[in-house]
């Protein structure tokens, strides 16, 4: 070999050689994302008695993800939802939520359910810089100020109160309106809500009663409404407790209008008072499940049917369908390599996003997307039916 051959010999080699080892810029993988799947976590009641929210909100959400991952799911990476039982409690709730982000390595929390365990979490998911998003929770700390790793779908209760005060002053002209709360970060959320709403009319709660979380004590809160006579009682509490509060304060004789927020379960606590829920007032913040003209509500139907045929239609059942509708939307149009700021960044783009019949908008200014809220009543046999007023209320007959 000649001298000019070898060097061009070993100077091809060092090349090659060079190349083998410095491939060019390397992406870091965000934890929860491989070639395969995109790993999400969840932690929620799935025990005790606000167990129906919890299982309505995951069984919802696994329904379109068991449709988008036969269609492909996010540029072939599958989702996948690990999903932990927390009872609606703190404690268990921030065990989970640790043991999803530090052992499990989730790309980003997803439907958590509840108030006082969503105060216990998102701090911790906004400290690690993952996302906390579509929390079943209308709590203004979670929307104001504005956290950047922090995204809400759903309206808040402030607006849920608003709209209930409203609708009793306009249509009724009632004064005499009284809370009936759940006594932790909730019920606080939601009296605090309605205080606001009085306020601004010059108005104030003429009666103030509570029970305690994961309890049916709610014999002290009957004693105290019933010494009062309220014209109508808005309640901020869960399906069970509140269900029981209506019993016994009809069984007293109480001609009272009550009213409750979105988060109490509407389709369980129907299910509970059967005919003694006739007239009960539940506001909502996403579209009614059976209304199959609206093109989101007859997916979830034809989904349920094809995918996951245990799901029953629900209140909860669509908005955890619809919630991860909307974070899917995000994650397709999020670019490559999917990252949860590239996440963030993508959520902060959606304007007007039509889920079919529903919209949401985010923008770094602003992450709740959505502001609906309308009322439903329960009916006959406990069945939820939305109404457009007060004035289309059933009357309920001792």
């Amino acid at each position: 070999m000649s001298g000019g051959s070898y060097l061009a010999l070993v100077l091809l080699t060092g090349l090659l050689w060079g190349m083998s080892i410095n491939p060019g810029p390397v992406f870091a993988q965000s934890p929860g994302i491989s070639a395969s799947e995109i790993v999400l976590g969840q932690s929620c009641a799935l025990e005790g008695p606000t167990r129906a929210l919890g299982i309505g909100m995951r069984d919802g959400a696994l329904a379109y993800f068991k449709l988008l991952n036969s269609r492909g799911g996010i540029r072939g990476k599958k989702i996948r939802l690990i999903s932990y039982d927390d009872g609606y409690e703190p404690k268990k709730c921030l065990a989970n939520t640790k043991k999803l982000i530090n052992q499990d390595k989730v790309f980003l929390l997803f439907g958590y359910v509840g108030t006082p365990t969503s105060q216990v979490a998102a701090p911790i998911a906004a400290g690690k810089k993952v996302p906390y998003f579509g929390p079943f929770t209308g709590a203004e700390f979670l929307r104001n100020p504005v956290n950047h790793w922090i995204l809400n779908l759903r309206a808040s209760y402030y607006q849920e109160t608003e709209a209930m005060v409203a609708h009793l002053i306009t249509e009724k002209g009632f004064k005499r309106i009284s809370i009936f709360y759940q006594n932790d970060a909730y019920g606080k959320a939601g009296l605090d809500g309605v205080r606001r709403a009085l306020a601004r009319r010059m108005m104030w709660a003429l009666n103030e009663a509570h029970y305690p979380r994961n309890t049916v004590e709610v014999q002290p809160a009957v004693k105290a409404m019933l010494m009062t006579k309220p014209q109508a009682v808005i309640m901020i509490g869960a399906y069970e407790p509140c269900a029981r509060f209506i019993k016994l304060m009809r069984k007293a004789g109480s001609d009272a209008l009550f009213l409750n927020v979105s988060f109490v379960g509407a389709d369980a606590m129907g299910r509970i008072l059967g005919n003694e829920g006739i007239g009960v007032v539940v506001t909502q913040v996403v579209p009614y499940p059976y209304d199959k003209r609206v093109p989101v509500v007859a997916e979830f139907h034809r989904t349920v049917r094809g995918h996951s045929p245990q799901v029953e239609p629900s209140m909860v059942g669509v908005e955890g369908f619809i919630t991860a509708k909307a974070l899917c939307k995000i994650l397709l149009e999020t670019p490559d390599p999917i990252t949860r700021e590239g996440f963030i960044e993508t959520a902060e783009k959606q304007s007007n996003a039509d889920l079919g019949g529903f919209t949401f908008s985010f923008s770094p200014e602003n992450h709740q997307g959505s502001n609906l809220v309308y009322l439903t009543q329960i009916g006959p046999g406990g069945f939820v039916m939305p109404i457009n007023d007060l004035n289309d209320l059933y009357e309920y007959v001792k």
